[in-house]
């Protein structure tokens, strides 16, 4: 940045060093690709050349060459893409068992594992905010997920999660069909969203499950309703009544984050048909079945057969690139409002 900054406020500041750094994000991949397009221009004219070793080596450089471009295109494509602030911030992660009973639960334990052995792998950081669980079975979990731009990576996660398998249970060896629901929301602080007070609802009960005499005796579990939406949020996992309160607080800002997100999402993405969706936690996005080791997502018609690299969260990973190569063909291809500047002539 040039001229004079000293007047400058913080956040002015803070704003512009984004901006020069997102131009860079294009502009030196650009620069990089003018090189190469140099370059191959001299090893096509080698190519011409009697010595056969020299025309060898130029084809074989040149294939290289080809690769260097092919990247720099797509780190390009990549830089002119809109940018989602959010994308850059942890995430809420929200795992619900659905239709399908026990069995149902136990898939809701199973996408937990997949999803903290994916954590351990990226090397983010997870917190439990609330768990109603019963031995193996879990029938609710909360996560706080934290590290750099994971609401932009698990973000295709939220939909309805699909498990075809012969239960523990079952004695006749029939497949049952059971689901969970998954839902991903960028982690908002208070700069994101501004609750009011008096818009809040606030009531403590005692908590249940386990705990022992003190879970009973005392009024530690908090509910928080925001009024004029009426999105409520309870948490009971900590003895402290101010530590649940603040867990609760956490979500509600999440929820109410995704919300203000979806709407606005909503109206830029009214006129285009969307091939990922969403991302609504009542979308069928994702089917895990066992017999054939097969795992289907929906949204994009990918199938990989690797079950049991996909439960570890080792394989997890080639499902979400799909995901997000999808997601930025699709925001390229909304991109109607750029106009050809053709350079000038001479």
């Amino acid at each position: 940045m040039t001229g004079d900054i000293s007047g400058m406020e913080r956040e002015d500041m803070a704003r512009l060093a984004k901006e020069q750094s997102n131009m860079g994000m294009i502009v030196v991949p650009y620069e990089h690709l003018l090189k190469q397009y140099s370059e191959l221009l001299e090893l096509e004219q080698m190519m011409n050349a009697d010595d056969p070793d020299l025309r060898r080596l130029a084809r074989e450089e040149r294939q290289e060459v080809l690769e260097n471009v092919a990247t720099c295109e797509n780190d390009i494509i990549n830089g002119l893409l809109p940018k989602d602030s959010a994308e850059s911030a942890g995430a809420i992660l929200e795992i619900r068992a659905g239709t399908g009973g026990d069995e149902a639960s136990l898939f809701c334990a199973d996408l937990l594992h997949m999803y903290e052995k994916y954590a351990q792998l990226r090397k983010w950081k997870l917190e439990t905010m609330s768990m109603d669980s019963e031995g193996d079975k879990i029938k609710e979990v909360v996560l706080k997920v934290s590290g750099r731009g994971v609401f932009g990576v698990l973000m295709f996660e939220s939909g309805v999660h699909r498990v075809q398998r012969v239960p523990a249970t079952e004695t006749q060896g029939r497949v049952h069909t059971s689901t969970a629901t998954v839902a991903v929301l960028p982690h908002a602080t208070n700069v994101n969203i501004v609750i009011k007070e008096s818009d809040l609802r606030i009531d403590v009960f005692r908590a249940s499950g386990k705990g022992g005499q003190h879970v009973n005796t005392t009024d530690s579990a908090v509910r928080i309703t925001h009024i004029p939406t009426g999105i409520s949020v309870e948490n009971q996992q900590e003895r402290s009544q101010i530590q649940n309160r603040e867990r609760a607080m956490q979500v509600l800002r999440a929820r109410m984050y995704e919300r203000e997100r979806s709407r606005l999402d909503l109206e830029r993405r009214a006129s285009r048909n969307k091939l990922i969706g969403s991302g609504d936690r009542s979308e069928k996005c994702r089917t895990y079945n066992y017999a054939q080791n097969r795992v289907t997502d929906h949204r994009i018609n990918f199938s990989m057969y690797n079950i049991e690299g996909m439960m570890n969260g080792t394989a997890l990973q080639i499902v979400i690139d799909q995901l997000r190569i999808q997601h930025d063909l699709d925001e390229l291809a909304s991109m109607d409002d750029f106009d050809y500047i053709s350079p000038p002539t001479q």
